[in-house]
């Protein structure tokens, strides 16, 4: 029965609109794509990407479709000419299945090759990278171990073989089913007693392809022979004795089989029978299951497991020495470190002694809750959990430890998160802030030299910061934004104000963005984000630019997409401009004989994010890695530029090559950048994870383990099993001066004891880069950093606690380790989490130092007091004294009862006045700073008689606003009392 012809001519037209709708949002997506890329002007990249997945999925799929394809065509072509009467016998299934299909054969079979090279073309094209390294290998002027080919050959060409014989054999083995299946429905062979009965057409076309087939194993088994310096069957990656010996023939004889076999599947045409065909496939597999797998089985078994260090030691050499080079820690220099820990023995004056006065204290991980309360502004602003470390002079051009950060927007208002207000008004953070580490004020909060806005401070005068607005953040880049519109009338808003509407407006002047004045660009946008706003709102105009990808990572991840990137962007001001600063790697899992490990895992401890990194490696697996570009995003226009760092990595080189011109020279980078750039902090990870083994360069001794080190703990975060994170501090290594250094330890893979002390240069320079590890004496125990934590907690357990009664906790910030006089000190800043009431979330002041030199200890409200302590300087040995009764002096104090009652009621009345101070509107900074020292006189007072106060030195207020610095907004908008400043460090 025919269908009317209205219903019929419907259908195609609802599969053509449906195929006009689907192309038009594909045309969108590379429309807008090609817009951005020429927006940052990085359209190079675009068009060498999108032309190579063309071309590549007109191959993949062309190829594919005309194997496959041709095969069935044959096998239709060459089937019987009457039909299953050649063979005799009544109909079957295939006579039922051939008689559905055979009337839809043509659309049947389009449609299966269209979708057979759909999939195989998209397969092809997303292997661009493979192309692209295979294209454009640079040599490594280094050869493997065994082979004695460039490593290029491993890295760039192997990778490129496997896939086309991936291809090839997929493309065959689909070949063998489709063919097989169209002879047997057109009667080419039928399955009958007593066996199979094929024509000759049939036999001949299928014995070709597995001929054919066979033929690509022995191939295979030819380049599966450079696979084995990725073996991981000995007791390190790379060949093994038993690969070497054992597979590495097997290989070797099986690629002749293979082809011998193949040479009797082709002699299968001539001859007719199975004969040939069987006792190919049997030989075969009988080769492969007794040469390939019980032989190298037994050598395992029966020679090297008995003997296992004598016969691995040549190849776990080999694997030291390439997993050196992979990581780059060949230079790393160990040398010995006696740590006398002798206070008594140190000659010069700590207390004064600038490598270890200037040390940071403001703990980056806990300090985000303190500037999130006290320069946050308004509640649609934020910080970053984890805030950055960097340097600037102060005010006496001296370099120092900073913690930095800038204020992003978090979105619009609760119930004002509309359309207009989420995409036009709220468009940017603003403001850069800044505090050095080595200070706070005389409350215990951040001595900002950076803050507000918009932004003062000398921080901000010494930089020539110019432009503050941050367009592009980390937070800030998760949706897009339409800015620029109209100047005349400002609708963006740029930062709070005091009087007036209460807010200051701007209009976008960057160069970043996309203009969207244009209705076709408009109409594409929309359908983008499935918005018609976009196309509809007045506020949209010819002016107006539309900001995406944000982020500081997914922009340059985009524009170089053969980077693994840093997981933590840095902001920095560069000529007056807030520059988001971040380091990208060139990582590979192919250079030979080296350890192949998760990034995940090496990189994992209590300060890092690690699935914002995982997302840029495809595979989290590697065994190479280099820090071979500088990456900066200017936070106002997004503009992106890739400085080359490491010009000789033949990875970058191989890239530069596929894409010149978007890799600047390093020679290119200008002063202000360079004197912020940093030794990137994942990559050192990486490489402490590699030395904490390798770092012993003999073969027997890596084999017996014995001196294998961990990354310690962190211990300031209690019994949470999680890796204690590198610190960027300035420290003072062994016949050097202050430098702004990366530190890590380890200690022994059994026991708490400190092995080693590892310091990278992190200042751009003749030493940048230079790893060195102080190691410590084997038969001296020196105590390691969860010992160092015990001790403090132990030593000062009561007057720690103290500190945190009432609503107030304590937190224990980042455990420093510096070389110091020939031993170590150890320094951690102990802060209270005050809650601030008013429903603002709690804070950490800082309001301890904790420092150990060997058996000494010392704790204070400064760094300098707390030094004093520990190396019995003339300034401190009275207050030593006093921190430090004996019991007769004790038992002499408790008799002075006035006296005690005396202190009794002045700390009363001191946390009564600091109370108060809190309370005020605003809150009296200088008060409570002035409050809070006449109570910790008198609480010293009643500890060193002896006595244990009922009253919190930190007051718990309630009902009170977050605290504000000198000169800054409080959260009301109204200004605070400028605190007195006192160095935590000294001057």
């Amino acid at each position: 029965m025919r269908l009317p012809r209205r219903p019929r001519l419907l259908l195609p037209v609802a599969i053509a609109l449906v195929a006009i709708v689907a192309l038009f949002f594909l045309f969108s997506g590379i429309y807008t794509d090609y817009l951005w890329f020429d927006a940052v002007d990085y359209t190079r990249v675009f068009s060498s990407v999108l032309l190579t997945q063309i071309v590549l999925f007109i191959i993949g799929a062309a190829l594919m479709a005309g194997i496959v394809g041709g095969n069935m065509l044959l096998a239709f072509r060459t089937r019987p000419l009457f039909g299953p009467a050649v063979f005799g016998g009544g109909g079957s299934g295939a006579d039922r299945y051939r008689q559905a299909l055979d009337p839809h054969r043509k659309l049947i079979f389009i449609v299966g090759m269209a979708l057979l090279a759909l999939f195989a073309g998209s397969s092809t094209a997303g292997q661009w990278p493979t192309w692209i390294e295979f294209a454009n290998g640079q040599p490594f002027g280094t050869t493997d171990a065994e082979f004695k080919l460039d490593v290029s050959f491993f890295m760039f060409e192997l990778p490129f073989i496997r896939m086309v014989l991936n291809f090839l054999f997929t493309a065959v083995i689909i070949s063998i089913i489709l063919a097989a299946i169209t002879h047997y429905l057109y009667g080419g062979f039928r399955l009958q007693s007593p066996g199979v009965h094929a024509s000759k057409a049939a036999r001949v076309h299928l014995s070709v392809l597995l001929g054919v087939f066979v033929l690509l194993k022995a191939i295979a088994y030819w380049y599966d022979r450079f696979d084995l310096v990725f073996s991981e069957r000995g007791f390190v990656h790379g060949a093994s004795y038993t690969d070497i010996n054992a597979v590495l023939p097997a290989k070797n004889i099986l690629a002749i089989i293979a082809l011998i076999c193949a040479v009797l599947f082709f002699a299968g045409v001539i001859r007719p029978g199975g004969m040939l065909p069987g006792v190919s496939f049997g030989l075969l597999a009988l080769s492969a299951v007794l040469i390939g797998g019980v032989y190298p089985m037994l050598v395992e078994q029966f020679q090297v497991r008995p003997n296992q260090q004598g016969k691995e030691s040549p190849y776990i050499a080999r694997n030291i020495e390439a997993t050196r080079l992979a990581y780059n820690v060949a230079d790393a220099k160990v040398e010995p470190y006696s740590a006398e820990a002798d206070p008594t023995k140190v000659q010069a004056n700590a207390a004064g002694d600038a490598s270890v006065t200037g040390v940071r204290l403001l703990d980056p991980g806990l300090v985000s809750a303190t500037y999130e309360q006290t320069q946050r502004i308004r509640g649609f602003y934020e910080f970053a959990d984890q805030l950055d470390v960097d340097r600037y002079p102060d005010a006496d051009g001296k370099l120092t430890d900073h913690i930095v950060a800038v204020r992003e927007l978090s979105g619009p208002p609760e119930g004002q998160n509309n359309w207009i207000n989420r995409h036009l008004v709220y468009t940017h953070g603003y403001g850069f802030v800044a505090a050095p580490g080595n200070q706070v004020d005389s409350s215990g909060l951040p001595a900002y030299d950076a803050k507000d806005m918009p932004v003062t401070g000398s921080l901000a005068e010494r930089t020539g910061l110019k432009e503050s607005r941050i367009y592009f953040g980390e937070t800030t880049g998760s949706d897009y934004v339409i800015a620029g519109g109209n100047p005349e009338r400002p609708q963006e808003l740029d930062y709070p104000e005091t009087g007036g509407t209460g807010q200051k407006n701007t209009t976008y002047t960057g160069k970043g963005g996309v203009p969207v004045g244009s209705f076709l660009n408009r109409l594409f946008y929309a359908a983008k984000y499935s918005e018609v706003n976009i196309l509809l709102s007045g506020d949209v105009n010819d002016n107006s630019k539309i900001l995406y990808e944000r982020s500081p990572r997914d922009r340059i991840a985009k524009v170089a997409p053969f980077l693994t990137l840093d997981s933590d962007p840095y902001p920095a001001i560069i000529d007056g401009r807030v520059t988001w600063i971040v380091d990208g790697y060139t990582t590979s899992n192919a250079y030979p004989y080296s350890q192949s490990e998760s990034l995940q895992d090496m990189t994992r401890d209590t300060a890092t994010d690690r699935s914002r990194v995982i997302a840029q490696q495809p595979q989290d697996k590697i065994n190479y890695i280099r820090n071979s570009v500088k990456a900066t995003v200017d936070a106002y226009d997004g503009t992106v530029t890739l400085y080359a760092w490491d010009p000789n990595d033949p990875v970058l080189k191989t890239w530069s090559s596929a894409f010149p011109g978007i890799i600047q020279p390093k020679t290119a980078m200008s002063e202000s950048l360079l004197a912020h750039v940093r030794y990137p902090e994942d990559l050192f990870k990486v490489q402490r994870y590699t030395l904490s083994r390798y770092h012993i360069t003999d073969a027997a001794a890596f084999y017996s383990g014995q001196d294998f080190w961990n990354v310690p703990n962190d211990p300031s975060q209690g019994d949470q099993n999680v890796k204690q994170p590198p610190y960027y501090l300035t420290t003072t290594m062994p016949g050097g001066e202050p430098t702004f250094s990366l530190t890590t330890t380890f200690v022994p893979r059994q026991g708490p004891n400190l092995a080693a002390f590892m310091a990278v240069d992190s200042t751009a320079g003749d030493g940048y880069g230079k790893l060195r590890i102080l190691r410590m004496p084997s038969n001296t125990p020196i105590p390691g950093p969860g010992q160092a934590q015990n001790a403090f907690q132990s030593r000062f357990a009561g007057e720690l606690n103290l500190l945190g009664v009432g609503a107030s906790s304590v937190r224990y910030g980042n455990l420093l380790t510096l070389p110091y006089a020939g031993g170590l000190v150890y320094v951690e800043p102990v802060y209270i989490q005050v809650a601030a009431g008013g429903g603002q979330e709690p804070y950490p002041i800082l309001q301890r130092v904790l420092v150990s030199f060997g058996s000494e200890i010392g704790v204070a409200r400064t760094l300098n007091e707390a030094l004093g302590q520990v190396f019995g300087t003339e300034d401190t040995q009275n207050d030593q004294q006093q921190q430090q009764p004996n019991q007769e002096n004790q038992q002499q104090q408790q008799q002075g009862t006035s006296a005690l009652q005396a202190a009794i009621g002045e700390a009363q009345k001191a946390y009564d006045d600091a109370t108060k101070a809190l309370q005020s509107d605003p809150p009296n900074w200088e008060e409570f700073g002035k409050a809070q020292q006449r109570l910790d006189e008198a609480l010293e007072k009643l500890r060193t008689a002896g006595v244990t106060p009922s009253v919190s030195p930190t007051p718990a207020p309630t009902g009170s606003p977050a605290p504000s610095p000198s000169g800054s907004p409080s959260p009301t908008g109204s200004p605070a009392p400028s605190p007195s400043q006192s160095p935590a460090g000294g001057s």
